[in-house]
């Protein structure tokens, strides 16, 4: 799966998040085809693995309620009622069932190739990082601004369930997904962040859709890794 070269480093990456699960005979594949994705410098491949398999004979030591609840949060925005593993968002946009190698990299060249709505800069290092951002055109709706934590590889034998006698690699696993500020999108504005430890770091400034149930995940504006 190689980038356009016609639309390489003209962009913020793009964020594909895949809804995965060990306890899921499914996701292997899907697991593989992130794998592939993050030797990509267009792509921010996050993997996000979700706890409502664990029922079926082994626990994901990586699933987190919050991880499903933002793949619900997902379907409610578009709609739908009921989420799947594995499934594949693109920028926030577009889901995708399954690994469907073709339709996701047309659905990452076609992001690559949109309109940049928020201009990202990152600088720093360490464990000290500044973000500054400024709208393209003011946008209509607010933002989140998020700090992705994770883990950059783990092999697992799973033992039980229906992947039962597997050994997977996984890679880039989610370990925590926080806001760190809601910005209205229409001025400039300079976050500092701090971090603790040493894994790896991605910043995920995208559009919060208000709902009666609280704010629902869109489109991500922009995105960059903090190194």
């Amino acid at each position: 799966m190689a980038p356009d070269p016609d639309t390489e480093g003209e962009h913020d990456p793009v964020v594909v998040e895949l809804y995965t699960s060990q306890g899921c005979s499914s996701c292997p594949p899907a697991d593989a085809l992130l794998k592939e994705l993050t030797d990509r410098d267009d792509v921010i491949a996050l993997a996000l693995h979700v706890d409502y398999w664990d029922y079926l004979g082994w626990k994901d030591p990586f699933g987190k309620p919050e991880f499903s609840a933002r793949q619900k949060s997902y379907a409610i925005a578009a709609g739908e009622r009921t989420v799947y593993t594995p499934q594949m968002i693109i920028a926030g946009r577009e889901a995708l069932i399954g690994p469907q190698e073709a339709a996701l990299d047309t659905a990452i060249a076609r992001e690559s190739d949109a309109h940049p709505e928020v201009d990202l800069k990152i600088t720093g290092e360490g464990d000290h990082y500044e973000i500054a951002l400024s709208p393209v055109d003011k946008l209509e709706t607010p933002a989140m601004v998020q700090l992705v934590r994770y883990k950059p590889s783990a092999t697992v034998d799973i033992l039980r369930g229906e992947n039962a006698g597997r050994t997977v690699t996984y890679k880039n696993i989610v370990t925590s997904l926080t806001g760190i500020a809601e910005w209205d999108g229409r001025a400039p504005v300079t976050l500092s962040v701090d971090l603790d430890g040493d894994a790896p770091a991605v910043v995920i400034v995208q559009e919060s859709r208000p709902s009666k149930n609280g704010p629902l995940p869109g489109p991500i504006l922009a995105a960059g890794q903090l190194d």
